[in-house]
């Protein structure tokens, strides 16, 4: 079993910055796939980001691209998220993923309220 808390959200205003974080316990999950997902009010749960086992060839939603960053520290566990210039379309639920095959882990969120 893998447990995932997800830190870091909070009340901001557009153009400012945020980072999310994701700490696993349980299983290691260096082995996972990490992705960040969010769900903004009355909207479908979107993909936003997502970081390979090793690290290398990370991609984003298109919303995001060139101002969030997904990154892993497997030595502490913890994927993170770092979001810059944010905007109030930004405002979600955000939710830590971790995957692997056959294993399919969710963290309970961290709301991100982006004000204008």
């Amino acid at each position: 079993q893998v447990q995932l808390v997800e830190s870091g959200g909070g009340l901001v205003q557009a153009g400012e910055s945020l980072r999310l974080s994701c700490a696993s316990s349980g299983r290691t999950v260096s082995t996972y796939a990490m992705k960040w997902f969010r769900r903004a009010p009355v909207k479908e749960r979107a993909f936003v980001a997502r970081i390979p086992w090793s690290g290398g060839n990370t991609a984003y939603a298109d919303a995001v691209k060139g101002r969030f960053t997904i990154s892993r520290d497997d030595a502490k566990n913890t994927v993170y998220l770092q979001m810059n210039s944010l905007k109030p379309e930004d405002t979600a639920v955000y939710y830590c993923n971790a995957v692997t095959v056959g294993m399919d882990y969710w963290g309970k969120g961290t709301l991100v309220i982006v004000s204008s």
